[in-house]
């Protein structure tokens, strides 16, 4: 490194990043986001680390560009280049996935998911044998759902031998839970040694220090800032203005140094920054359109500014930005044109009409209609931003008003589906000033409505989508339904933090509009059996429910009955039907991935998180939560953390379901959405109830007392109300709440119901009438598959046996308890069985667990997957891993149980799901002795 270099005082970043080159060099994986201020040596770091490992690595390295943010996948498309030669090696799925995002084939929209597993799978083939560097400077350029992929690979990576480098100015929240290195400018020393080789003919004092000042440190500032003072001010010391922002007295340093080269150099660094792909071909092409010639590039890579090999580049990203903004509009029109004349109609027609579209000043139908067709690919891509930003530009080159409206309509569309509703609303504000028929005035409204709820979540949404719907019945029956279920969901969804009116206001309007119907269609059932419990109650609106619950299990959905088909599995709940809940759940699941549809997948897992509790399988729930984990980091999706905090409270992890009811409680409030509120009282009573801290579970549970004709969480929460008053000796409260639980759970019916209500009631008995009522709950719960509660019926009735003095009695109880808690999971109410255990006499023997419970949960999941038959490729893409990753944990499940390979597997595994459980609890086996 000699003293020239930009480097100089970057000891730690450059310590850091050969560290991360090592690691891969050695087989490991990580990702790094390099942020800092525009010329702050960013990319000089990137730089150094790729001439390292080009030796002995492949490297893979792009420019994200800020024209190209709006085009879906843009960016990934060039990082994956080089690399789809291997895509054929990929699971089909993902191969039709990324293929059809980089508009290699004609198919329905890719899930962001799939695009984001088919990353990580190309970049472990890639990497082969060897370390693979992934380098994107200006990644705050990317498009989204580039960026998201990225994002999305980069958290699964592990022991590939891939390292992911992203520079950008300021981290996006895409990136933020990755690694993180912040450059800074260098100390003052560094930074008057820079200077001095920067003006080596030597500063005037006063110039030297004001520089020094007003650079903060930043390597390129101190680099092209002298060059734009004139002879006198470096000699003199004249007052330098530094009024401007940083970034902005760069780009002018840089233009003016651009200024002496010939206007032919100039307009061929604008064609170039004009034109993200880099392609020498292509600038070639579109140079000899304008009458550019070699002398042209000859000036400038002699300036310094244009560096031209297999791609055509500027020697930072600023000289490009600097070159675009700084050149006429009228100029910018011209290499726009000559880039799209030159562009493939046929092999990238959507950068072809986006580079007219820029050239185009006057409203021009056939250049809209280009954009429009592109919005249609782009949509197909699952590019709904990119879709957005076509319809946008189209609308604004539309000749014809009612058109213009109909493709304004269209762009506030994208817009809202693609999470910027702001900028839906501002675009339903200039449609509005165009002719619009019945029907989109009708759509506008519905648009309006919608976006209007996503950005506040307040009262007034379910009154605006309610006056929506009404606006659409006659003009579009289907989607006048579909907007009465979201003014619905929109008035409940808030629970105790709504209108109770409003409620009632938009259930009566349903029922008013679907009076007399004799429709079988799903839809159309859920959306009346909800409507008739929220406006009459429970047993008004059971037999509509269930007729709904069948049509969905029976019936081929459509695309609307698929994503309200949480209103099913929600009523599943509300009817206390577990074989209702869990096939409802199962369907979902398996139609969201089928169908690719990734807005309903985290809603869809989340229920069959509950199923899958529900059934004592607390592994597969955390394997859902991971699931919807894993899709909220490629699609940005907000849904809390509900499944991991109740996941948390069966367990009895007090810190962790603790920490995340302090993330929940105020988000719920902020938002107004009571059902969060609901949710955490529910999961703290389960929680303390569990460890037997029953004066905090009667705190949590007292809470929903007055809500509890809200059904779903602060129904459920009646059972755990009455556990822990009873054992405070609140016997008023318990009763009081046992009333309220009988009148939800009578009227339906199910053995589920029943055996809560009976389980209750045997609370509040004794003796005799005790023992039939549990006996009676513990036989229904098990005909219903349901071993939590089994477990908990168990504990119960041990308990109130050896209150009795029973205590042999007891002991077999607590014994059956104790299995069942441990053996899922529940390890807060395993250990209260393990104290009555112990009262009753019974000592536990701790039990040697083997090498089996040295596994991590990743290697369990691995091991299980394996077991089942998957093969690695498979076991990568169900837990969303690479292949190589997924062999890297089964190697060591070998190693730690002590077998050679998969055909011993079976056998080794026999007691490995019972021990890892119990290598959670609290130190106790499932051994017994009497004393």
């Amino acid at each position: 490194m000699t003293e020239t270099t930009p480097l100089r005082g970057r000891h730690r970043e450059l310590a850091e990043l050969d560290a991360l080159v090592g690691r891969a060099r050695a087989g490991h994986s990580g990702a790094l986001v390099v942020s800092g201020e525009a010329g702050v040596g960013k990319t000089a770091l990137l730089d150094h680390m790729v001439t390292r490992v080009t030796t002995d690595a492949r490297v893979e390295r792009i420019v994200a560009s800020e024209s190209e943010m709006e085009l879906a996948y843009a960016g990934l498309q060039q990082l994956c280049g080089h690399m789809m030669s291997s895509a054929g090696r990929l699971p089909a799925p993902q191969r039709e996935a990324i293929e059809a995002a980089f508009g290699l084939r004609q198919a329905s929209a890719p899930s962001p998911f799939l695009v984001g597993l088919a990353l990580l799978g190309l970049l472990t083939e890639a990497a082969g044998d060897r370390a693979l560097l992934c380098v994107v400077d200006d990644a705050q350029w990317l498009d989204e759902a580039s960026a998201r992929a990225v994002a999305f690979a980069a958290r699964r990576l592990d022991v590939e031998g891939i390292v992911i480098v992203l520079a950008m100015r300021t981290v996006d929240e895409v990136f933020a839970g990755l690694r993180q290195m912040v450059v800074e400018g260098v100390g003052h020393d560094d930074a008057r040694e820079l200077l001095r080789l920067s003006a080596p003919g030597g500063l005037d004092r006063r110039v030297r220090d004001q520089l020094i000042v007003e650079a903060r440190g930043n390597p390129l500032a101190l680099r092209e800032l002298p060059r734009s003072l004139s002879p006198a001010e470096i000699a003199g010391g004249f007052a330098l203005i530094g009024a401007m922002p940083l970034e902005s007295r760069i780009e002018q340093s840089l233009v003016a140094q651009l200024e002496p080269l010939p206007e032919s150099a100039r307009l061929l660094l604008l064609l170039a920054a004009a034109d993200p792909t880099g392609d020498p071909e292509l600038l070639w092409r579109a140079s000899a359109a304008l009458g550019l010639g070699p002398e042209d590039f000859d000036a400038a890579k002699d300036a310094d500014a244009l560096v031209v090999g297999t791609r055509v580049g500027f020697r930072h990203p600023l000289v490009r930005s600097a070159v675009y903004r700084s050149a006429s509009p009228q100029n910018r029109r011209r290499v726009h044109a000559a880039l799209a004349d030159v562009t493939s109609v046929d092999h990238d027609p959507d950068r072809r009409a986006w580079h007219r579209a820029s050239a185009t000043l006057h409203p021009d139908e056939q250049v809209a209609a280009d954009l429009e067709r592109s919005a249609v690919r782009a949509r197909t891509r699952g590019g709904a931003a990119a879709a957005g930003a076509f319809l946008e530009r189209a609308a604004e080159l539309t000749p014809e008003p009612a058109r213009r409206g109909q493709r304004l309509i269209a762009a506030a569309v994208a817009k809202h589906e693609a999470g910027a509703p702001a900028a839906a609303l501002h675009l339903l504000d200039t449609a509005r000033d165009h002719p619009l028929t019945a029907l989109q005035q009708a759509l506008v409204a519905r648009l309006r409505a919608r976006a209007g709820y996503a950005l506040r979540r307040d009262s007034s949404g379910a009154q605006l989508l309610l006056a929506a719907a009404q606006g659409l019945e006659g003009l579009d029956p289907v989607l006048a339904r579909d907007t009465y279920i979201e003014a619905l969901s929109a008035a409940i969804y808030g629970g105790r933090l709504g209108d109770a009116e409003q409620v009632a206001a938009v259930s009566n309007a349903i029922l008013e509009a679907t009076a007399g119907e004799e429709s079988d269609r799903a839809r159309d059932l859920i959306l009346r059996g909800q409507a008739l419990l929220a406006a009459k109650g429970q047993e008004a609106a059971l037999e509509t429910l269930r007729r709904a619950q069948r049509a969905f299990l029976e019936q081929a959905p459509d695309s609307l009955e698929l994503h309200w088909m949480w209103f099913a599995s929600r009523a599943a709940q509300d009817l206390w039907d577990a074989r209702g809940l869990r096939a409802l759940a199962d369907r979902q699941v398996e139609l969201a991935r089928a169908e690719g549809v990734v807005t309903v997948l985290p809603i869809a897992l989340s229920l069959l998180m509950v199923a899958q509790t529900v059934d004592g399988e607390l592994g597969a729930a955390e394997a859902s939560c991971d699931e919807i984990d894993a899709i909220k980091d490629v699609t940005g999706h907000p849904l809390p953390q509900y499944g991991r905090f109740f996941l948390a409270a069966y367990r009895g992890q007090a810190d962790e379901a603790e920490r995340l009811a302090e993330q929940i409680r105020p988000d719920a409030l902020a938002r107004g959405e009571g059902y969060g509120l609901s949710a955490v009282n529910f999961g703290e009573a389960i929680l303390y109830n569990g460890l037997g801290r029953f004066a905090e579970g009667v705190t949590s549970g007292r809470r929903e007392l007055p809500y509890t004709h809200e059904l779903s969480h602060a129904m459920r929460t009646l059972l755990e109300l009455v556990e822990a008053a009873t054992h405070t000796g609140e016997r008023t409260l318990a009763e009081e709440a046992f009333e309220k639980l009988a009148s939800v759970t009578r009227p339906v019916g199910t053995n589920w119901a029943l055996a809560v209500l009976t389980m209750a009631e045997a609370q509040l008995r004794a003796g005799n009438e005790a023992q039939a009522l549990y006996q009676n709950a513990i036989e229904r719960f098990e005909r219903e598959r349901i071993p939590i509660m089994v477990g908990r019926c168990r504990l119960l009735y041990g308990e109130e046996l050896s209150r009795q003095g029973r205590h042999d009695d007891a002991r077999e109880q607590l014994r059956a308890a104790y299995e069942v808690l441990s053996g899922i999971g529940l390890n807060g109410f395993a250990e209260r069985a393990a104290r009555e255990l112990r009262a009753n006499g019974e000592t536990l023997r701790v039990r040697a667990h083997g090498s089996a419970a040295q596994l991590t949960d990743q290697e369990l999941n691995v091991a299980r997957l394996a077991r089942e038959g998957l093969t690695n490729r498979d076991i990568g893409a169900r837990l969303f891993i690479s292949a190589r990753t997924a062999e890297y944990h089964l190697r060591k499940v070998f190693m730690k149980l002590g077998i050679r390979g998969r055909a011993e597997l079976k056998a080794a595994l026999a007691e490995l799901d019972q021990a890892a459980t119990i290598a959670k609890s609290p130190g106790e086996g499932p051994g017994f002795g009497t004393r």
